[in-house]
């Protein structure tokens, strides 16, 4: 049922049902009026034979013959089909009906004793001759089978006319249904951040559809260039950077050495020390991340347990866990859970969500590292009880160098998160933050 509702709301199928509506309109107005012109010029005809047959009998000399005549006719007319009646005079009938009016209106009683009457409708002129009144009726049985002749008329062309048109507007629905699922899947893929993904125009396209194809494929060729040469631009910066920054570390770590303990130009020297390791850790943060979209890892990939992996992650954060007075919580199997991947960048995941977990939330708070699988595919979670992350953020904390207003105080660059985001991508995993209430659940998930 929903394929047929997108289909009905499809525009080809749309204009189809519209011109078969179209056609099967002037179709009936054609009819109708072709119905009208026959039937009148039907009617036209009996009267005309009826003016005649009234003109034969006017033609007699007298009463008498009008009666003999009349008789002589109406035996061997059909009375299904002609009528003739003569009151003469004296008042006797002859012929082989008589009219006769009652609470119903008119009706033509037959004269013959092994009939009643007379079924269908008739067209009658009655005048009176000699004295006498003559009637002369022809059957209106032509004239009504007309009605069932346009009918199926109206049927045999009409009825298979529309059929064809929706059949054919039903196929052109589809087609073009498929075109445009093409379309919104390149842009699906386009808005995701797939770049490289292109509209891929078929033989049968038509016009238009080849035309917008072409524009959003040179629209997405240009946004890819773009991106690249951004990437180029901070990746080249972030190499430029890193070498100077590692001689001004060398001569810091040689002034320090000169510079005697405890002392303010000791407690300087390390500030600038620490300073310099976090702008270092920011410009190698640029450079994975424009290693990993460059896609490279993936030569490397190999089973990775995630279970021990889990397990690993723990372990080295237990004493700064118990440290900040955190509570860490692994929930895991114990059977091995395995996907393919590159076990150090996951590993990298894994540490970066929990470090932000142990360093956003207060002491007390609860972290639990998580791993589910099922038909579906596999699951990695990290969830805390702390402050969490607003709804309107969590798209942009993605975004490089990005933090928040209250994170701004705490230790930190804005990368790790779009780091693990990057290296999701790289495993086809996909990558939420989800409210914990309370809390934040950071989630990885694998595909079957």
């Amino acid at each position: 049922m929903p394929r047929l509702a997108q289909l009905w709301r499809s525009m080809p199928l749309r204009l189809a049902v519209l011109l078969v509506a179209l056609f099967a309109t002037v179709s009936l107005l054609s009819l109708a009026a072709s119905y009208a012109v026959t039937q009148s010029s039907f009617e036209q005809s009996i009267r005309a034979d009826l003016r005649q047959d009234l003109a034969g009998f006017r033609a007699a000399p007298n009463a008498r013959a009008v009666a003999l005549l009349v008789e002589a006719e109406s035996r061997e007319a059909d009375p299904n089909r002609l009528i003739l009646s003569y009151i003469a005079p004296g008042g006797r009938i002859y012929g082989n009906g008589a009219i006769a009016r009652d609470d119903a209106g008119f009706q033509i009683l037959s004269l013959d004793p092994e009939r009643a009457g007379f079924v269908g409708d008739y067209l009658a002129l009655t005048d009176t001759l000699y004295g006498g009144l003559i009637t002369v009726a022809r059957s209106r049985a032509e004239i009504v089978a007309l009605r069932a002749v346009f009918v199926n008329i109206l049927w045999i062309s009409l009825l298979p006319t529309v059929l064809i048109a929706l059949s054919g507007g039903l196929i052109l629905a589809r087609r073009s249904k498929r075109h445009v699922e093409v379309v919104s899947t390149a842009l699906d893929r386009m808005t995701s951040g797939d770049l490289a993904a292109r509209v891929q125009i078929g033989p049968r396209w038509s016009d238009d559809l080849m035309h917008l194809g072409g524009k959003l494929n040179q629209m997405a060729g240009a946004q890819e260039a773009q991106m690249k040469a951004l990437r180029g631009v901070s990746s080249d910066i972030a190499h430029d950077l890193r070498t100077p920054l590692q001689r001004v570390a060398l001569y810091l770590e040689d002034l320090s050495a000169q510079v005697p303990k405890d002392s303010e130009s000791a407690d300087l020297t390390d500030k600038i020390a620490t300073e310099i390791d976090g702008m270092t850790h920011v410009f190698q943060a640029l450079l994975q991340l424009a290693q990993l979209e460059a896609g490279s890892a993936r030569g490397r990939f190999a089973p990775v347990d995630l279970t021990a992996l889990c397990h690993k992650v723990a372990e080295m954060f237990e004493a700064s866990a118990e440290a900040a007075d955190h509570r860490m919580v692994l929930d895991v199997p114990r059977d091995s859970v395995t996907v393919q991947g590159d076990a150090a960048l996951l590993g990298q995941v894994l540490s970066n969500l929990f470090e932000n977990a142990l360093r956003h939330t207060p002491a007390g708070s609860s972290i639990t590292i998580a791993l589910t699988q099922d038909e579906q595919g596999t699951t990695l979670s990290v969830t805390d009880d702390g402050p969490g992350i607003p709804e309107s953020e969590r798209e942009k904390v993605l975004q490089r160098l990005y933090r928040l207003d209250r994170s701004r105080s705490t230790p930190g660059h804005g990368l790790g998160l779009s780091l693990v985001e990057a290296v999701a991508a790289l495993h086809d995993a996909e990558f939420t933050l989800a409210d914990a209430a309370p809390g934040l659940r950071a989630t990885l998930r694998f595909g079957a």
